[in-house]
């Protein structure tokens, strides 16, 4: 497949609005958006409100983030499908700086946060935040879904605490001396608030299951009159229009407390907006420009926090939810943002009626699914370092902090990494760890050249060299797309892969699935002993599809042979 050759660099930031305007947007696009885009709203709508207050914000400080930074992303951002917004990745990170800085502290941290995201896309950092490693994000995101839950406690029992502490241990030791304070009919309401979610999700998917949830709580509690919680009495309700933005008083002093802060959101919304992105892709076949994306993502939260909103980034279910509604462009988000503005200015005296116990059933789910319980059972199976990285990163998110969670699960990826390299080199006998280039005169000929005229119809070859880890998988995400049109079989040539890890392992199969859906054989031929056991450890169900041969021409019999 002959590359296309580079344009411009400023090519790569067009937003991809500007693209499809290009190619054509009708009438027929515009209707389909604005379905999307209403069924999106009516998901964010509970969810921006039950996130703020779980960061220890007020619930209209959430649907301005979803407003404004939606629309932002949407609008400048890299991919065609991508929601912005609140997300849960930030609960715990927006409560901690609210608890030591307040909120202008958060404000500030969240417009640093913004400059930083434009600085990594124009240096062109988006492909290098994807070379996070599996067991990292996972144990973070996971850990971040055990402190949603542990703050909902209070408004799911009903309990009678002013101030809940940040530290995990804590905060659960609050909730215990509180425990005498329990109301009975808080406890049924967010009970009754799961199952109807629970329910409408197994029963009637299509049902915006969270917006039918909190709207018969509200009327529950407003026909029996129960003395719990609600809106109106914690935070008075919510105004019915975006407040006029005001640049944030820049202090130096607290800029550069905050700044650690701010590298961490920066962070968090890059990793998010981009797995966000990357799992549209993988719905759609389109291709998102990660660089534009990071650019976009800090425009919305310099926008967020300009409008006194909190950090935003792209929301993989919003943006799931967005394309499986027939979103056809970056339109349905933009629509997705006026239908949230048009919703405040008609529900907003309505919102007083909302009881918090229904708004922490919402964050319950969302925290379950934040939990990625089938992701960490399958990294589980992996080697024992992968183990180690994900239950470290998962116990110091939940223990310590979020930043250090971080940190310490990269540096640890990165020494186990460095370690199975050292250890390969060894058993090697020296073999470098970088492929160098080598004379056509003192080498032998390279036997396993393959002419492409010589392969049988149908048959794709691919080699690949060198370790399949963290930092190189991503590439096997594109072997389809640089095929065409889908092979009978594709064949990966392995014999020079020393080893995998868990992410490795992971986008093989991913590789194969998609294979599989397009009716393409994938083939692994001459596959070494430590993959091979990777593959094995990591598939117990034998669901991956992976087909072995011993070598080579094993492998063209196998892709014949059908």
């Amino acid at each position: 497949m002959t590359p296309h050759p580079p344009g411009p660099q400023w090519h790569l930031y067009v937003p991809k609005l500007i693209t499809v305007l290009r190619l054509g947007y009708g009438l027929g696009d515009l209707r389909q958006d604005a379905l999307a885009g209403l069924t999106v709203a009516i998901v964010a709508l509970p969810l921006a409100m039950a996130l703020a207050i779980a960061s220890g914000a007020t619930p209209d400080k959430g649907l301005v983030t979803a407003v404004v930074a939606g629309f932002i992303v949407s609008a400048l951002g890299g991919s065609r499908f991508q929601i912005g917004g609140p997300t849960g990745a930030f609960v715990v990170v927006v409560f901690n700086v609210i608890a030591r800085q307040g909120y202008d502290g958060l404000v500030l941290a969240t417009l640093l946060a913004g400059v930083i995201l434009m600085a990594a896309g124009l240096a062109r950092l988006g492909t290098w935040i994807k070379y996070i490693p599996e067991p990292v994000v996972t144990g973070f995101t996971s850990g971040i879904a055990v402190i949603i839950f542990t703050s909902q406690i209070r408004d799911l029992l009903g309990l009678r605490l002013d101030v809940i502490p940040p530290d995990f241990v804590d905060k659960l030791a609050a909730f215990w001396a509180a425990r005498d304070s329990l109301n009975p009919g808080a406890t049924c309401l967010a009970l009754g608030a799961l199952a109807a979610i629970l329910v409408l999700r197994r029963l009637a998917p299509r049902v915006p299951g969270f917006l039918v949830a909190i709207v018969g709580a509200s009327l529950v509690v407003a026909v029996l009159g129960l003395q719990v919680d609600t809106i109106g009495s914690r935070f008075g309700g919510i105004p019915s229009h975006l407040p006029m933005p005001s640049w944030p008083v820049f202090d130096l002093a607290k800029a550069r407390a905050v700044l650690p802060d701010a590298f961490t959101i920066a962070f968090l919304a890059g990793v998010e907006s981009l797995l966000s992105a990357m799992v549209a892709d993988g719905m759609t076949g389109r291709q998102h420009r990660s660089n534009c994306e990071l650019v976009a993502q800090g425009v919305a939260n310099i926008g967020s926090a300009l409008f006194g909103g909190l950090p935003a980034t792209g929301a993989i279910a919003r943006t799931v939810t967005s394309i499986r509604s027939g979103a056809r462009s970056p339109v349905a988000g933009m629509l997705h943002a006026v239908f949230l503005l048009l919703a405040m200015a008609v529900a907003a005296p309505l919102a007083v009626y909302v009881p918090m116990a229904s708004l922490a059933a919402v964050l319950v789910i969302v925290a379950w699914n934040m939990g990625e319980v089938d992701r960490i059972r399958h990294l589980m199976s992996a080697p024992a370092g992968e183990r180690l990285v994900l239950i470290v990163t998962f116990g110091l998110t939940v223990l310590v902090d979020l930043t250090v969670a971080i940190e310490v699960g990269v540096v640890l990826a990165a020494m186990l990494f460095m370690h199975r390299m050292a250890e390969l080199v060894a058993i090697q006998h020296g073999a470098p760890l970088l492929e160098e280039d080598a004379d056509d005169f003192s080498r032998p000929p390279d036997e396993a050249y393959v002419q492409r005229r010589d392969l049988p119809p149908g048959v794709e070859v691919c080699k690949l060299r060198g370790p399949l880890f963290f930092g190189a998988s991503r590439r096997l995400a594109e072997v389809m797309g640089e095929i065409g049109k889908p092979p009978r079989a594709l064949i990966l040539r392995m014999a020079e892969v020393p080893l995998i890890d868990a992410t490795g392992a992971t986008a093989l199969e991913d590789l194969a699935r998609r294979c599989a859906a397009r009716g393409t054989r994938l083939i692994l031929a001459g596959i070494q002993a430590q993959p091979q056991e990777i593959l094995g450890l990591m598939d117990t169900a034998g669901r991956s599809g992976l087909v072995f041969a011993p070598d080579y021409a094993a492998a063209l019999a196998l892709a014949v042979a059908d």
